[in-house]
């Protein structure tokens, strides 16, 4: 896979089991990816500070520091592409590493071509706020075709186009999920969104079993957006349904 510009996306795979680790690389060069390797949380965050790397393969299960506290980390300095791999089929783990501002998350065991599909899918979303590396474009950096309208609620600012969140005059730190979910949720105040669809408004495709990983995502959101995250004013649960953005004449 490519880059604007024409370089090929690089991959950072952590994972400490080696067999795994080849079977990945192979699959991920065989589609066009670089690829790079840690075996353990160390070492990966050493190669995701001094190279260029596009997204990170993140095993949750590692030698040294694992895989949160590698997200954590990373998530400190940059809003790099996140895709957590964890053996257990526990949603408590998924959430966790969810919460954690990671972007994704695949199951052991998993297909090598969902894993190349998922990865895609998170690229291109990130490519929207993002240049390589993880780090936020500039204001003038925003390519042609990319306009597309402010989204104004209130006091929430939402600019597609420069990837660029306000509340008043403070602006949102967002992850590239983060805010895919937000401007979907703007470009229709009021409006309830299922759970579903913001998976296909974020991801592009809706992957079974994401669905309830948006609360995770929401809750993410809520911390960054509200004054009092338990008491929100601007993203509102409609229970059994899924989420709306709350207008002004809807607030109390």
């Amino acid at each position: 896979m490519t880059l604007p510009g024409g370089a090929a996306a690089t991959v950072l795979v952590v994972e400490d089991e080696a067999q795994i680790a080849d079977v990945l690389q192979a699959y991920l060069e065989a589609e066009g990816f670089g690829v790079l390797r840690a075996s353990d949380g160390e070492e990966a965050l050493e190669l995701a500070r001094r190279e260029r790397v596009d997204l990170v393969l993140l095993d949750l299960m590692l030698p040294k520091l694992d895989g949160r506290e590698v997200c954590r980390r990373i998530r400190r300095d940059s809003d790099l592409p996140i895709i957590m791999l964890t053996a257990r089929d526990d949603e408590v783990d998924r959430v966790v590493g969810l919460e954690l501002g990671a972007d994704d998350y695949i199951t052991k065991p998993f297909s090598p071509r969902e894993v190349v599909a998922r990865i895609r899918a998170v690229l291109r979303r990130s490519r929207h706020g993002s240049d390589a590396g993880g780090r936020r474009r500039s204001e003038g950096a925003e390519r042609p075709g990319d306009a597309q309208p402010v989204c104004r609620v209130g006091p929430l600012v939402v600019d597609p186009a420069r990837h660029q969140a306000y509340v008043g005059e403070r602006e949102l730190d967002l992850t590239p999920t983060e805010f895919k979910l937000l401007a979907a949720l703007a470009s229709h105040p009021g409006m309830v969104f299922t759970r579903l669809q913001l998976v296909e408004r974020v991801q592009g495709a809706a992957f079974e079993g994401y669905e309830r990983t948006i609360d995770a995502h929401i809750k993410n959101l809520r911390q960054k957006l509200e004054d009092d995250p338990r008491h929100p004013r601007f993203i509102a649960t409609v229970y059994g349904v899924g989420y709306k953005l709350v207008t002004p004449r809807e607030t109390p």
